[in-house]
């Protein structure tokens, strides 16, 4: 996505942020990872502030604020700030998390924080004010039709626990980017890391012997998680058919690697 520089906004619209966070002293563009029209820490006297937005007559501008309502009601996401609509923009502004990409290697510092955050994202319910369809529906296609209650759930689900979308922080690993959450089983972000962990060169047991550290994971029905890995990896081999990225290679081997383990496990 062509990405837009903050001094490129209309003057409406940095006036109206501007009115939350004070004179912009400078700003950083963000560089990959972020896929918003304007992704930016701004810089003031009263300290950073990392705002993203796009254009109100973007296709996908209902996407923002959907993310700024789900991000209200996340764990360990990043405080929303505000919300303006000014100059043919909407621009959320979040705060600023200092912090580096988490580790997930084996024996990183990282991991014991890593199974704090997925146990606290267990327990956050879906708000219900939020209309968004759930993972078996999202999903719908990638596994037989009588698998269907092993991916129902009611718990708000991140969907992309990439250490990209991670920042260890001293207090505890903080999640970003929850533009693609919906309502699914309590222990499905755990089992989302399970291939993060493989990808970064777990064995699959070790990654699940990581993953049960999470109550809600441990508690899961055995199907249930073998029919989730199964269907991780048919729809990323669905998409590197459809859109062959290079990064995409190493995450479907570690997907693989798992849905073969889980085939291992008997109920």
């Amino acid at each position: 996505m062509d990405r837009t520089a903050w001094l490129e906004l209309p003057p409406a619209a940095r006036q109206a942020v501007e009115r939350h966070t004070g004179p912009v002293e400078h700003a950083e563009t963000a560089g990959n990872g972020v896929m918003s029209r304007l992704a930016c820490t701004l810089h003031t006297t009263s300290g950073r502030t990392f705002v993203k937005g796009t254009r109100l007559d973007d296709k996908a501008a209902w996407i923002y604020d959907y993310e700024a309502r789900v991000t209200q009601r996340a764990p360990r996401a990043p405080r929303l700030l505000w919300q303006v609509e000014a100059g043919g923009w909407l621009l959320t502004g979040y705060e600023f998390i200092d912090g580096h990409h988490p580790d997930l290697t084996p024996d990183s510092a990282d991991l014991a924080p890593l199974v704090e955050t997925l146990t606290a994202m267990s327990a956050a319910p879906w708000p219900q004010t939020v209309r968004k369809k759930p993972l078996q529906v999202r999903w719908s296609g990638f596994f037989p039709t009588d698998r269907s209650h092993d991916l129902e759930g009611a718990a708000l689900v991140h969907t992309d626990v990439s250490p990209l979308n991670m920042l260890a922080t001293v207090d505890g690993i903080r999640l970003l980017d929850w533009a693609l959450a919906c309502p699914g089983p309590v222990w499905a972000d755990t089992a989302f890391s399970v291939v993060r962990l493989v990808h970064a060169g777990h064995t699959p047991e070790q990654a699940e012997e990581i993953a049960r550290q999470v109550p809600a994971y441990r508690a899961a029905s055995p199907t249930a998680v073998t029919t989730f890995a199964d269907t991780v990896c048919a729809i990323w081999e669905s998409r590197a058919k459809s859109d062959p990225l290079p990064h995409r290679a190493p995450l479907i081997a570690a997907a693989r690697a798992w849905a073969s383990h889980r085939t291992l496990i008997v109920p």
